[in-house]
């Protein structure tokens, strides 16, 4: 998210996801002297703060503890869930968010318009260091909570102008420029509110929140989250949104998808939301019709450092991508559960255009070795990867297509989990090439584009920036219809072909399964179970 990621890490695509296996040891009986409950895998979320999670492992916890003023039904389009009404005026830079009367928090504290304002200025008052605060910079004021451009001191406030309180239940939010998707935008995990309980002070929060943290949601989590073992949660009572049909939750965290998928089979685990790549070719036999398939927003490439020397030339990066054979790495590592991926944004996408990467993404090992060689490209590199994602195979094929074609030497370098490579990212350690990923945060171009490519974008790690492509990316967000921002947003797209700040290489889809004990599992665009049609089977 967002993990996704951020870029948004996506267990197995940031944002950006990774789903983790190889279970850290949490006692199953524990959900299971439970009624009506289930258990779901994950991997170690890096944080369970709204505006800190960019990873998918964070952001499905998120799902059950919060209720986001927007949902996204089957056909992409916005609808309100705990938002009574939006609407905005006819430029679409003042919007009006009505809340519904009667949402609590877990701890019954009211939903009002406050909790809206206090978590969304925290999020993008910058020593806060929110790494999803980006999605904020749309609404006025946002430029007075950041350093100062020029001194680079820190801001004096701590309050978006455009926030304005209207009553107990109705807010406004005047942006800097027209926005017609703000709406969809909103249902962004960044957009959940905090309560009273998660501040000790004006706009400071608990140091101890993160750990237990109280929202507006379906669930309440039962105790403080057990690390590297499990996160639990249990229905809360009278809650006045959508009611989910399960009343507890056990969030197994996994280090290994081997271990993970074992749990499964056992009978120790419900449902596990990555089959691993090693034991796909079983797991028609072992599980039947509880294997499942299912379309994702998840694009996977390999992120390149473009700031740094070696990679600066656009011909490196270029010929790099024509090094790669997706084809054959779709059909042999993952017998044909991914796709080939050769445009930055998702299929599931509006704006989605099949090979708007062009030749830059066709497999040419001649044109590839004849490119490194004019960029002047290095004799070795190092692809990261997080070992909780099951990706080992994946990047050993990559590396040995790039030794094969390039005539230079590729090694792997193996990461523990998502929320360690993600940290090493965000505090700018040598880490080579890396594998990434990208699920929507929302389903726009936008969501793609923006977030990872553009200079200020919360998840461009690559260091990439041309303001020509920044240009176009807010004139898409300015545009007054969505067909006119399509345009503008591809025509951004359309930059990265020629420079290349990162290498597509798969889109996703969700390969999962679960237990024989529930029923109706399926799983979204943004790689979550739905926690509200599952059931423990009758």
């Amino acid at each position: 998210m967002p993990g996704k990621s951020r870029w948004r890490m996506v267990a197995p695509v940031a944002t950006i996801a990774l789903l983790a296996a190889g279970c850290s040891g949490g006692d199953s009986q524990d959900t299971e002297a439970l009624p009506n409950s289930i258990s779901i895998s994950i991997g170690e979320p890096q944080t369970l703060i709204p505006s800190g999670v960019v990873e998918t492992y964070g952001l499905q916890v998120l799902t059950s503890l919060f209720y986001p003023l927007v949902g996204i039904d089957k056909t992409n389009k916005p609808y309100t869930m705990a938002a009574d009404s939006i609407t905005h005026d006819k430029s679409a830079k003042v919007w009006t968010i009505k809340l519904k009367d009667g949402f609590t928090f877990s701890n019954g504290e009211p939903v009002t318009a406050d909790n809206y304002i206090n978590a969304w200025n925290y999020a993008a008052f910058a020593p806060n260091a929110q790494v999803t605060s980006y999605y904020f910079d749309r609404i006025a004021g946002y430029a007075d909570l950041q350093p100062d451009p020029a001194t680079k001191k820190p801001p004096t406030v701590k309050k978006m102008s455009g926030l304005k309180k209207i009553n107990n239940l109705t807010l406004q939010v005047t942006l800097d420029a027209p926005f017609i998707g703000f709406e969809t935008v909103m249902s962004y995990a960044s957009f959940y509110p905090l309560p009273k309980a998660a501040f000790s002070g004006d706009g400071v929060l608990n140091k101890d929140f993160n750990e237990e943290p109280i929202g507006n949601g379906p669930f309440k989590m039962t105790g403080k989250w057990q690390h590297d073992q499990k996160i639990q949660v249990t229905k809360v009572p009278d809650f006045k949104g959508t009611v989910p049909k399960v009343d507890n939750i056990t969030w197994k965290i996994y280090q290994d998808l081997g271990a993970q998928y074992n749990d499964l089979i056992s009978g120790n685990l419900d449902v596990d939301t990555k089959i691993p790549t090693e034991s796909l070719g079983s797991a028609s036999s072992d599980l039947g019709l509880r294997l499942q398939k299912s379309p994702s927003s998840a694009f996977q490439f390999i992120g390149v450092p473009t700031f740094e020397k070696d990679f600066s030339d656009p011909r490196v990066r270029r010929a790099l991508s024509m090094a790669i054979n997706r084809q054959e790495i779709a059909d042999q590592i993952y017998l044909g559960t991914q796709l080939p991926a050769t445009s930055w944004v998702s299929p599931q996408i509006d704006g989605y255009r099949a090979n708007s990467c062009g030749d830059a993404c066709e497999y040419n090992p001649t044109q590839a070795k004849k490119l490194y060689t004019q960029g002047g490209g290095p004799a070795e590199i190092t692809i990261s990867y997080n070992t909780d994602g099951g990706y080992k195979s994946y990047i050993d094929a990559l590396c040995n297509q790039i030794k094969s074609s390039l005539g230079i030497n590729c090694t792997s370098h193996a990461v523990p989990s998502l929320s360690e490579l993600v940290k090493d990212l965000q505090e700018k350690k040598n880490v080579g090439l890396v594998r990434l990923a990208w699920a929507m945060d929302y389903p726009l171009m936008e969501s793609y584009l923006g977030p990872v490519y553009t200079t200020t974008g919360s998840s461009n790690y690559s260091g990439y920036t041309n303001p020509t492509f920044d240009s176009l990316v807010k004139d898409g967000d300015e545009a007054k219809t969505p067909d006119e921002a399509i345009k503008k947003w591809q025509q951004a797209e359309d930059i990265l072909k020629d420079d290349m700040p990162v290498i597509p290489v798969m889109f996703g889809q969700n390969v999962y399964g679960y237990s024989p004990k529930v029923d109706d599992v399926t799983m979204d665009l943004s790689q979550n179970v739905d926690i509200y049609t599952i059931d423990v089977a009758s």
